[in-house]
């Protein structure tokens, strides 16, 4: 039977985007056929606890090194050789390249014929600093495949390796569970729970870190308010961010127009997109391309529950919204142009509602998990 070890540090209940593209994928595979392993999560008594309770509950065969942060120390790399003997893996898939991928050549001398290390944003930043590119090129000659999520992060990444390596480099986005994230999702529920039933809400789901631009929202507010004043911005997710936004809000005058919900649990997730009658999120590149946005799958779950969207520039972020069909990219720090388009999407039932079915539509085409995980499978 053909094995693959999935080798990483991004898996739950660690949370967010990588951890939910590792997870989604590997539920999509045999689970006889795939061995996790993975760094723990929290070495806490409430981490391990949730660690132990998340891997009970999973299909497949998961394995947790002791430590919080996998790298590929000799330590790792003869446990991760190990576990491709013992469980007779004749694939490794690295759930993120980026160092992880260092240890192929090891792993392929023990017996791996097939070796797949995924990119995201940070690749992207490797690829501008001198050393992290010399172990990037190192990673694609050490594999088979190094797979990117865009065009912007696959001409970055590109760039730092062999001509070679770079020929066969192969998309593979993360996807959307378009079953879970749809029109009907509970929008109004949350709505009608936030006091927001009459009102025109643009939404911002993400993790609160100022790349992701809802300082540039809070900004663009006061523009909003004077074209539309009873808008009102729906900002959902936790993070660093979330102090220096709020008091950005009071500063700016417009905190009665504001909603922070905090953390929201996942499963609750397509119901607050559901509650906005616009999905905004205006990233920006920071860092000097240090700190980039690699996709921006917020947007394409945005489509599929049917929103009209408007996205920043920031790295791979374009990827995911056909610009003038299922919303508009605008510039990552621009308030003022984040308000001209969020604006005429408010004012404009007919557009917002053409924009949400071509989205909707798109997912269902191109973005759809089984699709993706059909494609790893080859990969593999």
């Amino acid at each position: 039977m053909h094995k693959t070890l999935i080798v990483t540090n991004d898996f739950p209940p660690r949370p967010g985007g990588i951890q939910a593209f590792l997870h989604n994928m590997a539920l999509r595979l045999d689970p006889e056929q795939i061995v996790v392993y993975a760094s723990t999560w929290k070495r806490s008594r409430e981490g391990v606890e949730a660690t132990a309770a998340f891997d009970a509950e999973q299909p497949f065969t998961v394995v947790r090194d002791r430590t919080t942060m996998l790298l590929p120390t000799p330590r790792v790399t003869r446990r991760a050789v190990g576990l491709l003997r013992d469980h007779g893996c004749s694939s490794v898939w690295f759930g993120a390249a980026a160092p992880l991928g260092l240890m192929g050549p090891a792993l392929r001398r023990a017996g791996a014929e097939r070796l797949v290390a995924t990119t995201h944003g940070h690749e992207a930043g490797w690829a501008q600093l001198p050393v992290a590119r010399g172990l990037l090129r190192r990673i694609g000659e050490g594999t088979d495949t190094i797979t990117y999520l865009g065009e912007y992060t696959r001409s970055r990444i590109a760039g730092a390796l062999t001509q070679q390596a770079a020929a066969r480099m192969v998309q593979l986005p993360p996807g959307v569970d378009e079953k879970t994230f749809h029109p009907g999702s509970g929008g109004d529920a949350v709505r009608s729970r936030l006091g927001l039933t009459d009102r025109p809400v643009v939404v911002c789901v993400s993790r609160l870190v100022p790349r992701k631009g809802q300082d540039t929202l809070i900004r663009a507010l006061p523009a909003i308010l004077a074209r539309v004043p009873d808008a009102v911005l729906l900002v959902v997710g936790g993070g660093p961010y979330e102090a220096d936004l709020r008091k950005l809000a009071s500063d700016t005058g417009v905190s009665a127009s504001v909603r922070f919900t905090g953390a929201v649990p996942w499963a609750e997730l397509p119901a607050h997109y559901g509650a906005g009658d616009v999905f905004a999120m205006p990233c920006r590149t920071r860092r000097g391309g240090l700190d980039v946005e690699g996709l921006g799958i917020v947007y394409l779950e945005a489509s599929a529950t049917g929103l009209p969207v408007v996205a920043g520039d920031s790295g791979g972020a374009p990827d995911a919204v056909l610009d003038g069909e299922t919303g508009w990219v605008v510039r990552g720090g621009s308030p003022g142009d984040a308000a001209e388009r969020i604006v005429t999407l408010l004012e404009d039932p007919g557009l917002r509602r053409r924009m949400g079915e071509r989205g909707r539509a798109w997912v269902e085409e191109k973005w759809r998990w089984d699709l993706l995980a059909e494609k790893l499978r080859g990969l593999l």
